[in-house]
């Protein structure tokens, strides 16, 4: 237990000290006196130019990521000796916890939430007014030749608003990575925090849009349109970040939740793109940016191929069931040791379906009550589940499916593969 509490004070104030640096990085101060100091202590041979982005904005989340798998271990072992204190200390938090908005477009969000939130767009609002502050004192290191005032102060807040849309960036990873060691420790999961991610996301391509606009107006106002079609080799290329912009919108605008809901294949294709994106983001912006959101887009680029190592075997379909009103459920083998809540969260594919697509479902068993078979039943209301009910109602041979998950709140052990695995044939 006491290595248990030492563990979440330390991560407590790695997280705390992450976020202050966050909150000092658009200040005048950090700019103008400590930056040279840093690079001078931290800049190394090994790290190059990148040793003091890489010790401040990637070094705390990688270190709480990788102890937190020994954070959750210990509380695994301590909640069931210590069930009396921990429903206490649920009880006293439950007010907070609660849900205080459940209207769209927000959705379900409680007071945390709400504080959360409020605190998140506050660091915006300070960064982008910091910013500012910092660039408007120094406008003559913008100005042009020929440029007017308001003129570098337009081009200055383009550029920041993009700095900002940077900072929406460093969180934007951490909700859907579905086997995060992270989210665990202030008691979320990936579905429950998916709409961080959605918020996220329009907030960032707002301000990347805003940035995007805003060049091409003080271009184009100060005959400078030649610089559109600009790939500097040692400073920012424009041609990548209009590319990245281009993809940015088109997975932007078929996320929609009426283009999702009526076209979800078209919405799960394109937003596979974001890989291109962030390869000319990351060629637009350079290194040093590219560190400061690092830590969420290293999380999950590991976190997607351990479920693609998952999803690489089948399941054991043990038997299906066609329900009234369109409905049918799937009943799967597992292994007795695996333990699930039974509101989790368990993704499938059908190769004779769809190879690429992944659709998510609530279990409908319970690992008490069934230990060696696990549940889903499914509704037939898109294209694809209703392709699913009508193979299973005219054929009599076994599917081949393959799993990611359960993902719950309960299910700590978020490495571990216990369905058990056998390719069936068809």
């Amino acid at each position: 237990m006491g290595s248990y509490i030492v563990l979440k004070m330390i991560f407590l104030l790695v997280f705390i000290g992450w976020l202050l640096v966050w909150t000092l990085l658009p200040t005048k101060s950090y700019n103008m006196k400590w930056s040279s100091k840093l690079d001078n202590k931290l800049n190394s041979t090994y790290f190059g130019d990148q040793g003091t982005n890489l010790l401040l904005f990637s070094f705390p989340i990688m270190f709480i990521a990788a102890f937190s798998c020994v954070y959750l271990h210990l509380h695994k072992k301590s909640s069931n000796s210590n069930s009396v204190k921990t429903s206490r200390l649920h009880r006293r938090f439950a007010s907070w916890s609660s849900p205080v908005f459940v209207k769209a477009p927000l959705g379900i969000v409680s007071s945390v939430e709400l504080c959360f939130a409020a605190m998140f767009v506050a660091l915006l609002i300070w960064s982008l007014a910091n910013y500012l502050y910092s660039s408007f004192s120094h406008i003559h290191m913008y100005w042009h030749d020929g440029d007017k005032t308001w003129q570098a102060k337009f081009r200055s807040v383009s550029l920041r608003l993009g700095y900002i849309g940077n900072t929406c960036w460093a969180f934007l990873f951490f909700p859907v990575t579905r086997g995060s060691s992270i989210l665990p420790l202030v008691g979320l999961t990936s579905e429950s925090s998916i709409k961080y991610h959605i918020w996220l996301g329009h907030l960032s391509m707002v301000l990347f849009a805003a940035h995007t606009v805003g060049f091409v107006i003080y271009w184009v106002m100060t005959n400078q349109a030649v610089l559109l079609l600009e790939w500097s080799q040692t400073y920012v290329s424009n041609v990548a970040g209009e590319i990245a912009i281009v993809f940015a919108l088109v997975i932007w605008a078929t996320s929609i939740g009426r283009v999702r809901r009526k076209m979800f294949e078209v919405f799960y294709y394109t937003h596979h793109l974001y890989t291109v994106y962030i390869i000319f983001y990351v060629l637009h912006v350079g290194a040093a940016y590219l560190c400061m959101i690092l830590p969420g887009i290293f999380l999950f680029v590991i976190d997607r191929y351990l479920r693609f190592l998952q999803s690489r075997d089948r399941v054991r379909l043990l038997s299906t069931r066609l329900l009234p009103g369109g409905t049918f459920e799937l009943n799967f083998a597992k292994s007795p040791a695996l333990e699930y809540n039974p509101t989790s969260i368990l993704f499938i594919n059908v190769p004779t379906i769809s190879k690429l697509q992944w659709h998510p479902f609530t279990i409908s068993s319970s690992s008490n009550m069934e230990p060696d078979k696990l549940s889903i039943v499914i509704k037939t209301e898109g294209s694809w589940s209703q392709r699913l009910y009508k193979h299973l109602s005219s054929s009599i041979d076994h599917l081949e499916v393959s799993v990611e998950g359960p993902y719950g709140p309960s299910s700590f052990s978020f490495l571990r593969l216990s369905f058990t695995k056998q390719y069936v044939t068809p």
